[in-house]
C-alpha cells in the first residue's frame, strides 16, 4: 500500500508541472512552429535521460531492448497524441478543440476498470465527472459554440483523448517496462517530429533569452519530467485517482498566468475551482 501510494505521489508531480505549461509556452513568445518546438522539447527530455545515465554510469544502450508492444505504445502515445492535437488545432477553434482533448482524464477513470485487479468505484466516476464539468468551465470561457463545419477538428480532438488515456491505461500492462525507456521513446518522437517540421514548417529559432528559457523548461518539465513520473505512476500507483487529479492542471495554469499577470481573475475560474478540487476531494476519499 506504501508503494501505491508513493507511486501515486510521482505521478501527481506530473500534473504539477503540466501546469505550467500555459505559462512556459507563453514564455516562447509563441512564434516557434508547433513540430519543432515539439522535436527540440522532446529532444531536451532525452538528453535528459541521458544525463540521468550517465549520472547512475549506466548505459541507456540496455533500455532499447523493450518488447515491440512497448514500443508501439510508447511511440504512439507520445507522438501520435501531439501529432493529432496539431492537426485538430488547424481544422478546428483551438477552445473546443481543448474541451474534447480533455475528456482524456475521465477516460483514464473508465479504462481503467477493464485493467485486471482493477475495479471502478463510483466515487471516482463522480470526482472525475465533477472535475471534467469544473475544467470545461475554465477552459470553455471564449468558446463560441461547437458548429459543424469544424466537425473533422473535433474528431480528431477526441481521437486525441482516446490515445492519451490509452496509453496512460495500456502503459499498466507494460509496467514490466522500465521507466528509463521512455527517454528512448522521447528521442524517437524528437526526431519523427523533426521530420514533420522539415515537411511543413520553416525554422524560427528563439530570439531571446525568455523564449530559450521557455523553451528549455518545457523540455525539462512538461516534457521531460512529467513524462518520465507520468509513466511511473501510471503503472505502480492508483490510476483512478490519478485521471481525477489530472483536472488540476488546467486550474494550475490559469493560477501561475494570474500570479503572472497574464490573466485576469473572473468568476468562472472560482466556479471551476470548486468543481476540480471538489472532484478530486471525493475521488481521493480514503474509501475511493
Amino acid at each position: 500500500m506504501a508503494s501505491l501510494h508513493t507511486a501515486t505521489l510521482i505521478g501527481s508531480v506530473s500534473i504539477l508541472l503540466w501546469g505550467t505549461l500555459a505559462l512556459l509556452t507563453r514564455m516562447t513568445g509563441g512564434v516557434i512552429p508547433e513540430f519543432q518546438l515539439m522535436s527540440m522539447t522532446f529532444g531536451i527530455a532525452f538528453l535528459l535521460m541521458l544525463a540521468r545515465w550517465c549520472w547512475r554510469k549506466q548505459s541507456g544502450v540496455v533500455f532499447i531492448r523493450q518488447p515491440i508492444a512497448a514500443w508501439g505504445l510508447g511511440v504512439a502515445g507520445l507522438f501520435g497524441y501531439h501529432f493529432v492535437y496539431f492537426k485538430a488545432m488547424t481544422l478546428a477553434p483551438a477552445v473546443e478543440v481543448s474541451l474534447l482533448a480533455y475528456l482524456w482524464p475521465l477516460l483514464i477513470v473508465l479504462f481503467s476498470a477493464l485493467l485486471p485487479g482493477e475495479k471502478i468505484r463510483k466515487p471516482h466516476v463522480t470526482g472525475a465527472i465533477l472535475a471534467l464539468f469544473g475544467c470545461w468551465i475554465l477552459v470553455g470561457q471564449n468558446a463560441s459554440g461547437f458548429q459543424s463545419q469544424y466537425v473533422q477538428g473535433y474528431l480528431l480532438a477526441l481521437l486525441c483523448a482516446l490515445i492519451w488515456s490509452s496509453y496512460s491505461v495500456l502503459s499498466r500492462l507494460v509496467k514490466s517496462v522500465p521507466t528509463d525507456a521512455v527517454g528512448w521513446f522521447c528521442a524517437v518522437t524528437s526526431v519523427l517530429a523533426l521530420i514533420c517540421h522539415l515537411i511543413w514548417e520553416q525554422t524560427v529559432w528563439p530570439q531571446t533569452l525568455v523564449q530559450w528559457v521557455g523553451v528549455v523548461g518545457l523540455g525539462l518539465g512538461p516534457v521531460g519530467i512529467a513524462f518520465f513520473t507520468w509513466d511511473y505512476g501510471v503503472k505502480h500507483g492508483n490510476i483512478q485517482l490519478l485521471g481525477t487529479l489530472a483536472y488540476s492542471a488546467p486550474l494550475i495554469s490559469v493560477v501561475l498566468l494570474l500570479m503572472a499577470g497574464e490573466a485576469e481573475p473572473s468568476s468562472a475560474i472560482l466556479y471551476a475551482s470548486l468543481a476540480i478540487v471538489g472532484g478530486s476531494f471525493i475521488a481521493g476519499r480514503k474509501w475511493a
